[in-house]
C-alpha cells in the first residue's frame, strides 16, 4: 500500500494539474470500490472548481468550491494518472475545462472515493481516529512517548497503528527504526526518552527524504506522470535480507540484515545495530 511519501507525491502531482481548474466532465465506470461511491458523485463534482488539496495520513482530499471535498484513497493497488490514455481498471476519469485528464486506476478495488463537507473532513469515519501527522511540528518526542507509554506491543506494531501516528507503513517504519537503532521487537512502552527522541527525528528524516525522491516504487506505485519514485535506491534495510548494513559492513560480528515476520508483515533489521 502506498505510504505517506507516495500519497504526498501523488497529491502534489494532482495539485499541479488540477488546482484552479474547473471540472468539465467526469465519468465513473465502476462505483463498487472498497466501499460504494456515493450516489450523485459525478453530478456533485462536474462544474466545480478545484480549490486545493490536503493530505491526512494516507488519504487525500480534493477540495471543491462547493464546500465539498472528494476523499481519495489509493488502497493496495490504486494510482492516479495525468494526461494519459485510459488504462485497464480506470474507474474514474476527470476532464477539466482546459483539457487536462486525470484518471483513478485501481485493479484490486481496495481504494475509495467519497464526498465529505470540507469543513467536516476531520470527522470522516476514515479520518476521525487518525493520530498526529509525523511531519508537522506538533509531532514531538513528548507526543510519541505519551502514545507509546504502557504499550506491551512491539514498537513496530505500535508505529503501524494509524491512531498512534498517521501515514506510516511497513517500509518507512523499518527504515526509521534502523536509523534510530531500535529493534522492531522492543516493547513500545520500554523506550526511553532519548530513544523516542531519536525515533521521532528518524521518522521525520526518512519521510522527508522519501518525498524528495518521489516515494518508493514498489509493485503498483508510480507517480501520476508515470515516472517512478526512486527512494527504494536509498533503503538501508528494507528488502535487503542477508546483506551487511551500512553501520557494520564486512565486520565479523555482523551476520547481515535479517528478515522476520511480525503480524503477517516482513520486518527487516540489523540485530547488531538495533537494540
Amino acid at each position: 500500500m502506498p505510504e505517506l511519501p507516495e500519497v504526498e507525491t501523488v497529491m502534489r502531482g494532482l495539485a499541479g494539474c488540477l488546482q484552479g481548474e474547473r471540472i468539465a466532465a467526469a465519468r465513473l465506470d465502476r462505483g463498487d470500490l472498497r466501499w460504494p461511491v456515493p450516489d450523485g458523485f459525478v453530478q456533485m463534482i462536474v462544474g466545480a472548481r478545484v480549490d486545493g488539496f490536503r493530505r491526512r495520513g494516507k488519504y487525500m482530499f480534493m477540495r471543491l468550491d462547493r464546500a465539498v471535498s472528494v476523499l481519495i484513497h489509493l488502497g493496495m493497488s490504486g494510482r492516479m494518472t495525468i494526461d494519459r490514455a485510459p488504462l485497464a481498471h480506470q474507474h474514474l476519469t476527470i476532464t477539466t475545462d482546459r483539457g487536462r485528464v486525470v484518471g483513478f486506476v485501481d485493479p484490486r478495488r481496495f481504494g475509495a472515493l467519497d464526498l465529505v463537507a470540507t469543513a467536516g473532513e476531520d470527522g470522516h469515519r476514515l479520518i476521525v481516529a487518525l493520530g498526529p501527522e509525523p511531519l508537522e511540528a506538533a509531532f514531538t518526542a513528548r507526543v510519541l512517548a505519551a502514545a507509546l507509554a504502557g504499550k506491551a506491543t512491539p514498537v513496530k506494531s505500535a508505529l503501524l497503528d494509524q491512531s498512534v501516528v498517521a501515514g506510516l507503513g511497513n517500509i518507512y517504519v523499518s527504515e526509521a527504526l534502523f536509523r534510530a537503532g531500535i529493534s522492531p521487537y522492543r516493547l513500545a512502552g520500554t523506550l526511553k526518552g532519548v530513544e523516542v527522541k531519536r525515533l521521532v527525528a528518524a521518522i521525520k528524516a526518512v519521510l522527508t527524504e522519501a518525498i524528495a525522491a518521489g516515494g518508493s516504487s514498489l509493485r503498483d506505485y508510480v507517480q501520476p506522470s508515470g515516472a517512478l519514485g526512486y527512494f527504494q535506491n536509498e533503503w538501508k534495510v528494507y528488502g535487503k535480507e542477508g546483506q551487511p548494513c551500512d553501520h557494520c559492513p564486512g565486520k565479523p560480528l555482523c551476520a547481515g540484515i535479517e528478515r522476520s515476520v511480525q503480524a503477517n508483515r516482513s520486518s527487516f533489521w540489523c540485530p547488531r545495530v538495533q537494540k
